[in-house]
């Protein structure tokens, strides 16, 4: 049996690996190795393939031995081909060693370039190259390297020498002193030595925290190991006909198809992205050295057209002669990404499939929101940073009460609305306020959930600030900052800015709110074009979370197909309706409750009304009322001490004077007994509080449980629907509502509420005299629901999954709460990642699929969506896509991530 190759050589136009094999070789080693294949000067070297990376650490991190011999008749043949030697007097060979992923970890690892280098081989190169500062510079950042990577020697400690000595004999004496004495040993002398140290570091530099930290960031597995490169050094420091420099042959930033990049003369590689010098721009290097930068454009244009995509690169000018050191698929923002793949199809480079699939989902956010002004962002100061809830950039004044946030708004201030923590009651200020800033919170909290689907920038669970919303401040370390001071947010980056930083309008968002015409707006037209293309390979349909005809307006011009959950219970928080609300909760009889209902009836029906209109024939998915009653009345704590304050005030004349209230009206004595009035009726809706308190709300008296005890709720809601849709079918459009009964769990539940809700819709018919067509639904969070879905199927006509509380109620994890612990148990990989951000398809992932094949065993037509927040999540919906979903519905601003997210599904992205 053929043993598995662990070593592979590249150089002098040839190559034992190709672009192919970066599973094998790393994206670097895979790339130098095509690259020698094509021809272009690559500096020769070979590769040690990642499975080796995988034996290290199983071998307790020790370089296998049977592996060392293979490994030096490498280091010789490097030696024939460069035609010079580890240790030679009169021509050393020396080499850089760097690692190289599959996947570009950039910074992430560690490098070491000049290895070979030794006391006895820097003085011959003076001699050889008569340039005394360059053999001692390159032997001064050996030292520092070597003492950094491979001993662990922390840089600082070389710091004091830089600073006292200049580039010569005493600073690598004095060098070479501080590794002897930090790490007991001399540095090693013999080059193989440093070979094989260097080697080993860069190997166990793959579990370097940072590393650990950029692969959990960008999903990348820990399982896969790095390759290692060991190449012939070139230099760029040899003189003024010398250079190194990086570069894009498209721009990264814009996508903008100009040469991009910088350079420095008489530099080493690390010099151009360590900020000591400052580069120059790359266009410049046409003045200096005009045949390498003729070769350098042709060579990066060439290796585009072979790649066909936009190429990151690396390369040396050593004495006039051109070297390139690497190529990889640059990284670029999400502007770029747009700009970048419709223009190759545009130049026929690749196919609109491919496009679709070269823009990450999740990179579209940057293109949607506002973003601070790069010119300006960097002279604000950083106080603070939370989780990057909703993306997009807002600046404006401090406050802490949303009613004050109307009020300030109303005057035309720019507000942001800080708080502890937000709950629904906050919703009208949330509306106003240009972002939002909360203490505590997770990912799914209110705050974040709302801000996205208002595609407001939120950061929650800062816990960096202390919020104080009695004294109206809060605190960031030893900064406080008082209501009506300014900061600015950055919902995509999580920080927190002193001061106001000004925001450049995204150009779709312009579009979308009709402030600019798509056919003028460059960018929008990339956009459309792209996701039209992805319209035409995804299968899952997408749809929208909307509760206003505003939001659902914004759905349909991101391209949602009808709205998959309407949250009813929104529209009771406006400022309007919330006290009919309290009425109905308050009242101690169904006459009394019907009597606010009737109120509330015709708010709710122009609700629909216009949800109907907007949507123009799309499907309508209304849930009927879902949170317990008593988040539409005061806190508890807070109307106790409002009852306490106003006894406090005067309570020896109250009592006495309460009964000539009317005789005392506009006198002191007629303000006392208003007062006494208030507190009555303080005390009873404390009373009322008290008696709808529960130990878990959010497991108690809410969802179809309302609708049963209250089926005037359900009753009001479904005519207000009926007649809504209604009104709209007479002038002609088309109306399809979907009426979604929310926390079932037990098939006698669904029964009871959709009684109602055909009884209701047979009434109105007989009204009107038209009959519309619906269907009756169930919202699935409930694990019994799951695992019963056959059963509840015989009545439901569609499912919808609820993923925030069906998560919530599988783990036992309070959503709201879990933001407290969360960060370690990612930290500590006891979840691979927040199951409130993207499905566990190990645990939720099996009820959905449980729910879809018992419910399609029993209604094999059964249609099945997600409304949650993983519907915008881009790894929640390529699970869908694979589970047989027909669609999922998001945030209006997340609408179009999940159409280009179900295209890479439908591509077979997983």
């Amino acid at each position: 049996m053929k043993s598995k190759k662990s070593f592979f050589f590249f150089g002098a136009n040839r190559a034992e690996g190709s672009a192919k094999m970066k599973d094998i070789l790393g994206g670097k080693g895979a790339n130098l190795a095509e690259m020698a294949r094509l021809g272009l000067p690559v500096p020769p070297g070979f590769t040690i393939a990642t499975d080796v990376c995988r034996t290290f650490y199983a071998n307790n991190k020790k370089f296998p031995l049977k592996l060392q011999k293979e490994f030096l008749r490498y280091v010789r043949k490097l030696e024939d081909v460069s035609g010079k030697r580890f240790g030679d007097p009169a021509n050393p060979l020396l080499v850089s060693v760097r690692s190289g992923s599959k996947f570009s970890m950039p910074g992430m690892m560690d490098t070491i370039l000049n290895l070979g280098l030794n006391d006895k081989t820097a003085e011959y190169l003076i001699k050889l190259t008569n340039n005394e500062p360059f053999v001692y510079d390159c032997y001064r950042r050996l030292l520092e390297m070597f003492g950094d990577v491979v001993l662990g020697i922390d840089r600082s400690e070389f710091d004091t020498v830089k600073r006292e000595w200049n580039v010569g004999p005493e600073m690598i004496g004095a060098y070479q002193e501080i590794i002897k004495e930090k790490s007991g040993q001399p540095f090693p002398q013999d080059p193989i030595k440093q070979l094989e140290m260097a080697r080993d570091a860069v190997f166990k530099s793959w579990n370097k925290p940072s590393a650990i930290t950029y692969r959990n960031e960008e999903k990348i597995p820990h399982t896969i190991g790095t390759a290692v490169n060991i190449q012939m050094m070139v230099f760029g420091n040899l003189g003024t006909d010398c250079a190194t420099g990086v570069g894009f042959t498209r721009n990264p930033a814009t996508g903008e198809k100009v040469f991009y990049g910088e350079y420095l003369t008489n530099a080493q590689g690390e010099d151009v992205v360590a900020g000591i010098r400052t580069p120059r721009p790359i266009a410049e290097l046409s003045k200096e050295m005009l045949q390498a930068f003729r070769q350098l454009k042709t060579i990066t244009s060439r290796l585009e057209r072979h790649y066909r995509d936009v190429q990151d690169f690396e390369f040396t000018i050593e004495h006039g002669k051109l070297y390139m050191l690497q190529t990889r698929n640059g990284k670029r923002t999400g502007l770029a990404a747009v700009r970048i793949a419709v223009d190759m199809v545009r130049e026929k480079l690749i196919k609109p499939e491919e496009a679709v699939r070269r823009v990450e989902p999740l990179q579209l956010n940057q293109l949607l929101h506002p973003m601070f002004d790069p010119k300006e962002r960097s002279r604000f100061k950083v106080i603070a940073k939370g989780l990057n809830a909703s993306p997009g950039a807002a600046s404006g004044k401090v406050y802490f009460d949303p009613d004050k946030v109307v009020e300030m708004t109303g005057k035309g201030e720019q507000t942001l609305l800080v708080r502890s923590e937000t709950s629904p009651d906050d919703i009208h200020g949330m509306y106003k306020a240009q972002g939002v800033l909360t203490a505590t919170g997770g990912m799914t909290s209110h705050a974040a959930v709302v801000g996205r689907q208002m595609g407001k920038p939120s950061i929650v669970g800062c816990s960096a600030i202390k919020v104080d919303e009695e004294q109206r401040l809060f605190y960031a370390g030893n900064i406080t900052i008082k209501e009506g001071d300014h900061i600015s947010i950055d919902g995509t980056s999580g920080e927190v800015f002193l001061g106001n930083v000004p925001t450049v309008e995204s150009e779709i968002m312009q579009v979308i709110k009709g402030e600019r015409k798509g056919k003028d707006a460059p960018l929008y037209r990339d956009f459309a074009l792209l996701l039209s293309w992805a319209d035409k390979i995804r299968r899952l349909k997408v749809r929208a979370n909307a509760d206003i005809p505003r939001d659902a307006e914004y759905a349909v011009k991101f391209g949602a197909e009808g709205i998959g959950l309407c949250r009813t219970e929104h529209m009771f928080f406006a400022e309007d309706r919330l006290p009919i609300m309290q009425e109905m909760i308050l009242a101690t009889t169904r006459e009394d409750r019907q009597k606010a209902l009737n109120k509330l009836l015709p708010l709710q029906r122009s609700d629909f009304k216009g949800l109907f209109e907007t949507m123009k024939g799309y499907p309508v998915t209304i849930r009927t009322l879902d949170p317990p009653l008593h988040e539409f009345l005061p806190k508890r704590e807070e109307l106790m001490v409002d009852i306490a304050t106003l006894k406090a005030e005067r309570p020896t004349q109250d009592a006495r004077l309460a009964s000539a209230s009317r005789l005392w009206r506009g006198s002191p004595f007629g303000a006392a007994a208003e007062r006494v009035q208030r507190i009555a009726e303080k005390e009873r809706l404390l009373a009322r509080v008290n008696e709808l308190h529960e130990f878990n709300p959010m497991m108690g008296h809410r969802g179809c449980r309302l609708g049963i005890t209250y089926p005037e709720i359900t009753e009001m809601q479904t005519r207000a629907i009926f007649e809504a849709a209604t009104e709209v079918a007479r002038s002609g459009k088309t109306v399809l509502p979907e009426i979604m009964i929310p926390l079932v769990g037990h098939i006698n539940e669904f029964k009871n509420q959709a009684i109602i809700v055909h009884r209701v819709a047979d009434d109105v018919a007989k009204e009107t005299g038209r009959k519309i067509k619906y269907t009756v639904g169930t919202m699935i969070e409930v694990p019994r629901a799951a695992v019963c879905a056959d059963e509840i199927a015989n009545e439901a006509q569609f499912f919808s999954f609820g993923t925030n509380d069906l998560t919530q109620m599988t783990f036992g994890f309070s959503r709201d709460d879990t933001g407290r612990f969360i960060r370690q148990y990612l930290d500590d990989k006891i979840l691979p990642s927040d199951p409130f951000v993207t499905i566990d398809t190990q645990g939720v992932g099996q009820l959905i699929k449980i729910t879809i094949e018992k419910g399609r065993k029993t209604r094999p037509a059964l249609k099945v969506g997600i409304c949650g927040e993983h519907g915008g999540d881009p790894d929640s919906v390529i699970f869908c896509h694979f589970s047989g979903l027909d669609y999922v519905s998001a945030s209006p601003f997340r609408v179009a991530i999940a159409r280009l997210a179900a295209a890479h599904a439908a591509l077979g992205k997983t």
